[in-house]
Parts: structure tokens; C-alpha cells; sequence
């Protein structure tokens, strides 16, 4: 019960931030209503939508690193700790960072979970945090381990998590845009010279339904952006210890994803797709596959 109050004052600390924040941000550029007697002022609308949409997805990255520690309990290893096991594990994220070129060694963690999994979070490549489960460290060999600390080190290198945030940022606007330029013109019935302002029901409901779209393209986007972080942890481990510990990850299905923490789903090293359309990672054997093809 203590762990869930937790995460649900996070969650609305958090929130309340990302509110004060843009709110304050829009009262700067001077944009107020957007619905006026003169009907849709686009450009006020525009900016409302970029502002919220892609505020909430930045504040949300800036934090990331922060939020994971506390929402998943991740313990930051000692760079210069003394025990074995510890050592070798922040020994090879940051041998296999300095192989990928990132400006600053990245954070090292685990979290207390048997779950099979590990993941890469953080703002910038220069303030990233790789993290692994407990269930990950004791049921992986070193050479698999090898092969999941290069996929999440791929994910930090190829700045995949600002550009999650700008294609969420990019769908957040688009749907509030458009839920609203909808509901406007059905609140009018498609007239332009009448201006009755929307219905705010309506409108939360078209938010609804097109951000059921706009999930299916980030999901499309986060495929692809797992296959690519395979590949580059082929190159900086070796194919074969990739393959490896994606097979692993195969026979540890039901130990997959045990935290259900969707904010970090897509930056686990893998997931349980319920619906392909809207899964984040490929299938595992889609991945065995494309890595075992590869010239």
C-alpha cells in the first residue's frame, strides 16, 4: 500500500508540474482562448496544441531518469564499487558506451524484479540510466547480458528517447488540434459562419478515438526503432550474443514484463504485445529472424 500511495503522488506531482509549467509558458506568448464570436483563431489554436502536446512530452523526458528510479526502484550502482558482480556490470555498460561514442558514461542500475528485462532512460545521451532486472542478472549469462546492455546502449547512442518524445510530442498536438477543428465544425454543423463553441465532451471523446491513431504510429515507430537497436547491438557485442539473449528472452516469456509500468514499456528491452497494432517491440522471433539474416 505504501509503494501505491507513492506512485500515485508521484503521478499527480508530476502532472500538477506539467500544468503550472505550460500554463505559465502559454500566459508568456499571450495565447488565450482560440474559440472567439469570429469563430477558430488557427494560429492561437496551433500554438495551444504544439504547447501542450509537446510541453508535457519534454517535461515528462526531462524527468525520466528521475521517475524511472522511483517508479521501477532502481539502485544505482557505485562506479567504483567493490563487489564482483556490481563491477562487471557497470564495467561493461561503460566499455560498451565508450565503443558507441557517448559523451558521458552513462548511469547503472538494477531493480528488484524477477522479471527478464532491462531498459534505457534519460533526457540527453550525456544523462542516460541503463537499468537491469534482478531476474535479467540471474537468469542471463555474461555473453547474453553483453548482448542486452549493447541493445540499450544502441537506444541511448541513436537518441531514441528524444525522438520517442518528439513523435508522442508531434501525435499529442495533432490530436488535440484536430479533436478540436472537428468538434467545432460539427457544433456548427458544418457551417463557417456560424460560431458556436464546441462541446468540451465532444471534444475529450474525439481526443479518445484519434489517440487510439496516433498510438498505432508510435507503436509503428517503436518497432522499427527496436529493430535498429538490435542491429546496433549486434555490431557492438556480436551477433551471436544478441540472438542469444533474445532466445533467452524467449524462454523466459511469463517473466518478461512482471512491473506493468506502461510509461517505460517502450524502453524495456522487450514486451507482451496483446494487439501487434498497438505493441511496442516486434515479436522475438521477428527479431531472431532479421538478426540471423543479416549479412
Amino acid at each position: 500500500m505504501p509503494g501505491f500511495a507513492k506512485r500515485i503522488g508521484i503521478f499527480l506531482a508530476v502532472n500538477l508540474l506539467i500544468l503550472v509549467t505550460l500554463s505559465f509558458t502559454l500566459n508568456l506568448l499571450g495565447v488565450g482562448s482560440y474559440f472567439s464570436a469570429r469563430g477558430i483563431n488557427y494560429q492561437s489554436l496551433m500554438l495551444f496544441c504544439l504547447v501542450w502536446g509537446m510541453g508535457g512530452a519534454f517535461i515528462s523526458l526531462g524527468l525520466s531518469r528521475i521517475m524511472a528510479k522511483w517508479m521501477m526502484g532502481v539502485v544505482v550502482i557505485d562506479p567504483n564499487t567493490t563487489e564482483p558482480g556490481m563491477s562487471e556490470l557497470v564495467s561493461t555498460v561503460h566499455n560498451l558506451a565508450r565503443a558507441a561514442g557517448l559523451p558521458k558514461m552513462p548511469e547503472v542500475g538494477y531493480y528488484p524484479s524477477p522479471e527478464v528485462n532491462a531498459f534505457a532512460t534519460g533526457p540527453t545521451k550525456s544523462r542516460a540510466l541503463v537499468a537491469v532486472s534482478a531476474g535479467l542478472l540471474q537468469r542471463m549469462d555474461r555473453g547474453q547480458l553483453e548482448g542486452v546492455l549493447a541493445h540499450e546502449i544502441s537506444h541511448v547512442a541513436n537518441g531514441d528517447m528524444v525522438t520517442m518524445t518528439l513523435v508522442q510530442g508531434v501525435i499529442n498536438a495533432i490530436v488535440m488540434f484536430l479533436a478540436r477543428v472537428i468538434a467545432f465544425f460539427i457544433a456548427n454543423k458544418g457551417r463557417e459562419d456560424s460560431k458556436i463553441s464546441p462541446n468540451y465532451l465532444v471534444v475529450f471523446l474525439l481526443e479518445l478515438g484519434l489517440s487510439f491513431l496516433g498510438m498505432i504510429a508510435v507503436a509503428a515507430f517503436s518497432r522499427w526503432r527496436e529493430f535498429r537497436a538490435d542491429a546496433g547491438s549486434a555490431r557492438l557485442a556480436g551477433r551471436e550474443k544478441m540472438i542469444s539473449a533474445l532466445e533467452e528472452l524467449q524462454r523466459n516469456a511469463a517473466y518478461v514484463d512482471l512491473t506493468s509500468k506502461p510509461s517505460l514499456a517502450s524502453f524495456k528491452i522487450a514486451g507482451k504485445p496483446r494487439f501487434m497494432l498497438f505493441a511496442t517491440h516486434p515479436p522475438l522471433e521477428d527479431r531472431i529472424a532479421r538478426l540471423k539474416s543479416a549479412v
